[in-house]
């Protein structure tokens, strides 16, 4: 068996080979998705994190009595009972939005602590319904 590596070594190659293979394309299905993945947190999680400039998605109660509006920005506070987080929406409200009702406000959050939100979606009857924001 000259110049034909043996059966064993072949395997050990092959199963290298796919290893490497699948290691690497796992790198690349998280760095794609990297991004594109919002979790969702607290108002307590958001104030503990160094999050100022990231991403999120953030579920509270809007607080009652927080809620204003000036022209086409609209000012509230979300709670989780322990913290609260600000937050300022451009646009249209869905109309189920209420003061002491559960809502998920998905932006990018401020070095202030403000989270300045491009989609919103409220509770109603035990489900979630997003709003487009203009």
């Amino acid at each position: 068996m000259s110049g034909t590596p043996e059966p064993r070594r072949r395997r050990r190659a092959v199963l290298l080979l796919v290893s490497i293979s699948l290691a690497g394309l796992a790198l690349l299905v998280v760095a794609g998705l990297q991004g594109t993945l919002v979790y969702y947190r607290t108002p307590s999680e958001a104030g503990a994190a160094n999050a100022a400039g990231q991403r999120m998605r953030l579920e509270g109660e809007v607080v009652p009595g927080s809620v204003g509006a000036t022209g086409e920005l609209t000012r509230f506070r979300l709670s989780d009972g322990r913290h609260q987080v600000p937050v300022v929406v451009r646009g249209a409200l869905p109309d189920t939005f209420r003061e002491g009702q559960d809502a998920v406000v998905e932006g990018v959050l401020g070095g202030d602590g403000t989270l300045r939100s491009d989609r919103i979606a409220v509770k109603h009857s035990n489900e979630y319904r997003a709003a487009e924001l203009r």
